[in-house]
């Protein structure tokens, strides 16, 4: 290899270096707006465990585990599959809450109740910080911490952290007004898959008692 080669070759690695580097290093911020602008849907696994405060420390509840799909804005599918079967279906109008071991739907307008949730943050429109005041948590597990505090006190959420790496968000830390918090961690993240328009219209079981709220 000619010295010229050797020097555009080395120029060539230390270019895509610095561009990964940029990207390992990305604020929370920087890395949850890509995602947003990027990402108008998405599926995936998730976990879910209680931690609340105690005597002696914390406690943490067995996980519950599931899968999840999103579509921009307002439509989402959120399955529990451990240690009980539910569903949480929405359709950008209406919000579906599917309980098999009571056999019951209860039915509630989406609305903008959606606004200041924990859902928003996946499911809702790209403006979040008309509803949420963002801002760093610093680095903590390998993941780059984003803070989500709602501005309205109509809230059950005291705040919502979410932990992103590559651009990814990998886990939500949600903490309520009692001192408990949900810890969520997401696997076999697939960013915009193809899926029909009636994809998120939601089947009323045969059968079911249905509660309109």
């Amino acid at each position: 290899m000619t010295q010229v080669k050797k020097i555009t070759a080395l120029a060539a690695m230390l270019a895509g270096s610095l561009l990964l580097a940029g990207a390992a290093h990305a604020t929370a911020l920087e890395q949850f707006k890509t995602f947003v602008a990027s990402t108008k849907s998405a599926r995936g696994e998730f976990t879910q465990r209680q931690v609340k405060a105690s005597g002696t420390g914390t406690k943490t509840s067995a996980p519950a585990s599931g899968t999840f799909e999103f579509a921009r804005p307002g439509k989402f599918i959120w399955t529990y599959a451990k240690p009980y079967e539910q569903l949480l279906q929405a359709d950008g109008e209406q919000l579906y809450i599917y309980d098999k071991d009571l056999n019951q739907v209860t039915v509630k307008k989406l609305g903008s109740a959606l606004g200041s949730s924990p859902a928003a943050i996946l499911f809702g429109s790209n403006d979040l910080e008309k509803n949420f005041t963002l801002s760093e948590g610093g680095a903590r597990d390998g993941l780059e911490w984003l803070k989500a505090v709602p501005k309205t006190a109509d809230t059950t959420f005291e705040q919502i952290s979410i932990g992103l790496r590559n651009g990814t968000p990998e886990a939500m830390e949600l903490k309520d007004n009692f001192g408990s918090m949900s810890v969520l961690t997401f696997s076999k993240f697939e960013k915009n898959p193809q899926v029909g328009a009636a994809h998120y219209t939601f089947v009323m079981p045969k059968g079911v008692e249905i509660s309109k709220q």
